[in-house]
């Protein structure tokens, strides 16, 4: 058997995953390849309050308002930063994705679990090469993923605009309607399902990553990627 009925938690029925069919499995990287309550963004969030802080003369509430506005209204901070105060990106990026990891170790289940995958893996994300390496080395698993395509890869441009998905398709020779795209961004998943792509959104809490969760381009939901990668292995034919 290989077609997964039982993934989804949404109401009405988005169909069926053959996951023989799929080639690609593209994944976003902070809050997807680890849970939200892993609590590694907030560590670079609190780094961009710091900056912010820094190089604008302003107190942490200020700061964190000013982070928050920016992220809402352009996609991601750095691309306010850019549009509104020239910012360099590769100062502000390096910076804030100096985080600690020395509490990650290695994850089998997550390891198995995205090997279990047929076809090939791929990362997209907002961040960094240099941020994804770090944290997919932590857990052990970044040798499962053929390319990394990042905020600099996209020139900058977030998602979820379309531009990017479609370079990244060129980039990495990914046939989308043989794809499936996971994030834990709603709103991320609409260019990649308006390409061809199935997506898989992973809940969370915050009403920005929600935005979206009810549209026809989520087609399946899970609680979290092990959740996600636990399914597809069950539906799976070895």
């Amino acid at each position: 058997m290989t077609e997964i009925t039982d993934l989804m938690l949404k109401e009405k029925d988005p169909g069926k995953l053959d996951v023989s069919k799929i080639s690609a499995w593209v994944f976003d990287l902070d809050n997807t390849i680890y849970p939200a309550h892993q609590s590694l963004f907030p560590r670079v969030a609190s780094r961009m309050i710091e900056w912010i802080e820094k190089n604008f003369n302003l107190d942490r509430k200020k700061a964190e308002e000013l982070k928050n506005r920016l992220f809402l209204e352009y996609g991601t901070t750095i691309n306010g930063l850019s549009s509104e105060y020239a910012v360099d990106p590769e100062d502000f990026l390096s910076y804030v994705h100096d985080i600690d990891l020395s509490d990650l170790s290695y994850d089998e289940e997550l390891d198995l679990g995205i090997r279990a995958l047929p076809g090939k893996k791929y990362i997209y994300t907002n961040g960094t090469v240099l941020h994804a390496r770090r944290i997919l080395e932590a857990f052990g698993i970044e040798h499962h993923f053929e390319l990394i395509f990042d905020i600099f890869a996209s020139n900058h441009l977030p998602k979820p605009a379309m531009r990017p998905y479609q370079d990244f398709l060129i980039k990495s020779k990914v046939d989308p309607k043989k794809a499936v795209m996971i994030e834990d961004m709603a709103r991320n998943l609409q260019p990649a399902a308006e390409l061809g792509m199935k997506t898989v959104w992973l809940m969370a809490d915050h009403s920005w990553a929600k935005k979206g969760a009810t549209e026809p381009y989520v087609h399946f939901i899970a609680k979290d990627l092990k959740q996600f990668l636990s399914m597809v292995k069950q539906g799976l034919t070895y």
